[in-house]
């Protein structure tokens, strides 16, 4: 097995990504602020935050990143998606803003700001599939849900009958957001599926 670190982006056009950058590097990996398509090009793995899914889309069109988003995705780089992340990941959203685009690379769908606005935001214990020990704190807010997935994606976890994590292949998202609570498993999930993603010759 590569004692290696992975090289691991988080997308910084808007949102908690400082946050994110932190939770990486104590889950052993080094990670880097990715705004353009050059540094895009240097990860192994890419982490979409949380903030307004239409903004970072229409960021990410402006900045150049998407299209080689997109197709690093398609070849199956690995990707998580953290709340407005999720929504960037998924095939559908269900009712859309004008102008939204998505990265794709998740067969489902999802409704944006299901558990409610800013004031509803709330924290739940989950039980995450692939996260041993104890349950995961979520912390939702203006959290968007899963409405339905296809045959490829798997549920992790559920709040309350609502899908709240899924992974498909080399992609994962939650609702949620563990890069606030200082517990660091889900990103140490994320580092070893960018580990195990990485070609035997650069090893």
């Amino acid at each position: 097995m590569s004692h290696e670190v992975p090289v691991i982006g988080v997308l910084a056009l808007q949102g908690d990504v400082r946050e994110h950058l932190v939770a990486l590097a104590a889950a052993d990996a080094v990670a880097r602020p990715v705004r353009r398509p050059e540094e895009l090009a240097g990860v192994d793995g890419l982490v979409l935050p949380g903030g307004e899914s239409t903004t970072i889309s229409k960021l990410a069109v402006l900045f150049g990143v998407m299209e080689p988003l997109r197709a690093r995705v398609r070849d199956g780089m690995p990707v998580y998606g953290t709340c407005a992340g999720m929504i960037l990941l998924a095939d559908k959203i269900l009712d859309p803003r004008s102008g939204q685009e998505t990265v794709g690379g998740i067969d489902m769908i999802v409704r944006r700001n299901a558990f409610g606005r800013q004031n509803e935001s709330f924290e739940a214990a989950l039980d995450v599939k692939g996260v041993p020990g104890e349950p995961v704190e979520g912390v939702f807010i203006r959290a968007p849900w899963v409405e339905s997935v296809g045959a490829g994606a798997e549920v992790l976890a559920e709040h309350e009958g609502h899908i709240v994590a899924v992974r498909q292949g080399n992609a994962l998202a939650t609702s949620f957001h563990p890069e606030l609570t200082g517990d660091h498993r889900v990103h140490a999930l994320f580092v070893d599926m960018v580990r195990a993603n990485r070609p035997a010759e650069s090893l």
